[in-house]
C-alpha cells in the first residue's frame, strides 16, 4: 500500500541569486523488532472488529463546473525522475516498457536482503538551485526545487511573469511521506558519535516537512497559501484537492503543487525490509515490480518528484496560457481499518472513487481509464481492483496500468508522477503497458496494458493513490474543452 514515517529536511540559506526565467546567471505505538508480527504486513491481516458501514447511495452525478472562476486546468507540469528531467523523455521511456529500476550504489547496500530500487542517477540542479544551496540541500528538497521551476517554466510563469503579477494569489503546496531523511538521519548519526555539539544549527527548523514547500516559495516570492500535507503514500493525490479548493474559493488563481520524496537511503530501505514490504527479487531487479502478477512480492521503492500548475481557467485564459488538461475534481476517504492493510471489503476504495467521481461532475460510464496505485503487493494490488469493479460495473472500454511497475514507488510523490503520467495519457493518446505481466491473476478482469502500449483516446481518467493509515485518494482529469 503506503508508507509513513518521520519528517526531516536540510539546512537552507538563502541568497541573492539573479535569474533568467527560473534559471540562474493519529498516535503510533513503536514496536522493536522482537515484538514485530511474525506474518508479513502486507498480506491480509485478520479481522480485528467489525467496523459497520454503509456505501454512500448511488446518485446521479452534477454537471460538470463551468464557471471559469471554478473550473480547475492544468498549465504546467515539471519532474525529476528516474529517466530524467524532462517530461516527454519520460513519458516516452515510460511507452517503451522501460524499466527503471536497477541495483542500489549511492550506499552499500551489499549486506541488505534488498538491493535494488528506482535509483535516481545523473541528477543536477544546474541552473535552478546555486552551488552553495545546493550542497546543504537534502535531495527532498532539491528534487522538489527543480521539478516545481520546470513546471512553472512549462506555464511560462518565468520570475520576470511572476514579478509582473500579484503573488499573494500564487500559493504553493508539495507535501512529502517522509520528508528529508537523509539530513534527519545525520543529525542523528551526528548526536550518537560525537555528541550533541555536533548537531546543525539548522536541523529542527530544517527538520520540519513543510520545507520543500516553504523553499520553493522563497525561491519564486510566491505569497499565496503555503503547506504540506503528509498522508503517506497518498500525499500528492491530497495536495491536488486540498489545492483545487484554494482555487474554487477564489482565493487564489494558481497553485504550484505535487509531492517529492528521496527515502532510498539505508534507513528508509532497512525500515521497509524490516516490515517485509519490498520485493527480494535481487537476481532481476527490473522485472521485481510487478502489479497484479501472481509472482509478485512486494514493491520497489523508488524516488523523484513532479508538480503541476493548476490554474483557474478565468487566469489561465487572461494571461493566454496554453491548457494541457482539466483536473475536473477529487476525493479523500480512510478504511477505518487497518494501520497497513487494505479493506477486504473495498469500501473505502470505491467510495472514495465515488465521491470523487460526483466532485468532478462525470458518472462512471465516462471514465475510459485508470491509472492504478498498484504497488505489486500482495493484498493491495487486488483490493483496488475489487474497488474498480464494485464503481464500474462494465469494465470492458476500461484501460488500467500501473506506472510503478517501470519507476518503482516513489511514495509521497508517487501520485504526482502518475498525474502527470496519466495527463501524457490523455495528450498523447497512449497508454503506457504495465510491464513483468506474465501471470496475471484470474480476479484481474480489466485490460492492464500488459507489456505493450496501446492506443487509446481517454474521455476521462482516475488516478488513484493510497497510503498507511488507510488514507485514499482519487484524481479525476479530463482534456480539456472551452
Amino acid at each position: 500500500m503506503a508508507c509513513i514515517g518521520m519528517f526531516s529536511t536540510c539546512p537552507f540559506e538563502v541568497s541573492l541569486v539573479q535569474y533568467e526565467g527560473l534559471r540562474m546567471t493519529q498516535k503510533m505505538q513503536m514496536f522493536s523488532a522482537a515484538c514485530m508480527p511474525k506474518r508479513n504486513i502486507l498480506a491480509s491481516a485478520k479481522k480485528c472488529k467489525t467496523i459497520k458501514a454503509m456505501a454512500s447511495p448511488t446518485v446521479t452525478a452534477p454537471k460538470r463546473e463551468k464557471d471559469p472562476k471554478k473550473r480547475v486546468v492544468i498549465t504546467g507540469m515539471g519532474l525529476v525522475s528516474v529517466f530524467g528531467s524532462d517530461i516527454d523523455t519520460f513519458y516516452t521511456k515510460l511507452l517503451e516498457g522501460e524499466s527503471g529500476i536497477s541495483l542500489i550504489d549511492k550506499f552499500d547496500a551489499s549486506s541488505f536482503p534488498v538491493r535494488f530500487g528506482g535509483q535516481i542517477r545523473d541528477f543536477s540542479s544546474k541552473g535552478y538551485i546555486d552551488g552553495k544551496t545546493d550542497r546543504c540541500l537534502d535531495d527532498c528538497m532539491k528534487y522538489c526545487l527543480v521539478a516545481g521551476k520546470r513546471a512553472l517554466e512549462d506555464a511560462n510563469l518565468g520570475y520576470e511573469t511572476l514579478n509582473n503579477m500579484d503573488k499573494t494569489r500564487i500559493g504553493v503546496l508539495v507535501g512529502s511521506g517522509m520528508g528529508g531523511v537523509s539530513t534527519f538521519n545525520n543529525a542523528v548519526d551526528a548526536l550518537t558519535r560525537k555528541g550533541h555539539r555536533k548537531i546543525s544549527p539548522f536541523f529542527i527548523p530544517y527538520t520540519i516537512p513543510n520545507s520543500s514547500s516553504a523553499l520553493l516559495a522563497i525561491e519564486t516570492g510566491l505569497m499565496g497559501p503555503n503547506y504540506s500535507i503528509s498522508t503517506a503514500c497518498a500525499t500528492a493525490n491530497y495536495c491536488f484537492c486540498a489545492a483545487s479548493h484554494h482555487i474554487r474559493s477564489g482565493e487564489v488563481d494558481i497553485m504550484v503543487v505535487g509531492g517529492t520524496e528521496a527515502s532510498l537511503i539505508p534507513s528508509g530501505v532497512g525500515a521497509f525490509i524490516a516490515c517485509r514490504a519490498l520485493s527480494q527479487r535481487n537476481e532481476e531487479p527490473k522485472k521485481a515490480s510487478r502489479p497484479w502478477d501472481k509472482h509478485r512480492d512486494g514493491f520497489v521503492l523508488g524516488e523523484g518528484s513532479g508538480v503541476l500548475i493548476m490554474e483557474s481557467l478565468e487566469s489561465a485564459t487572461k494571461r493566454g496560457a496554453r491548457i494541457i488538461a482539466e483536473y475536473l475534481g477529487g476525493a479523500i476517504t480512510c478504511d477505518a481499518h487497518h494501520m497497513t492493510d487494505p479493506r477486504s471489503d473495498g469500501l473505502g476504495v470505491s467510495s472514495c472513487i465515488n465521491k470523487g467521481l460526483e466532485d468532478a461532475g462525470v458518472s462512471p460510464e465516462e471514465v475510459n481509464y485508470v491509472n492504478a496505485h498498484a504497488t505489486s503487493t500482495l493484498a493491495g494490488d487486488l483490493a483496488e481492483v475489487n474497488a474498480i469493479k464494485q464503481v464500474f460495473k462494465d469494465t470492458s472500454e476500461l484501460k488500467m496500468n500501473g506506472t510503478k511497475s517501470m519507476i518503482g514507488h516513489c511514495i509521497g510523490a508517487a501520485g504526482a508522477l502518475e498525474a502527470i503520467t496519466t495527463i501524457k495519457a490523455i495528450t498523447t493518446g497512449w497508454l503506457h503497458p504495465t510491464i513483468n505481466q506474465d501471470n496475471l491473476e484470474e480476479d484481474v478482469t480489466i485490460d492492464t496494458v500488459p507489456n505493450f502500449k496501446k492506443k487509446h483516446e481517454v474521455n476521462v481518467a482516475i488516478s488513484n493513490s493510497f497510503g498507511f493509515g488507510g488514507h485514499n485518494s482519487v484524481v479525476v482529469f479530463a482534456p480539456f474543452t472551452p
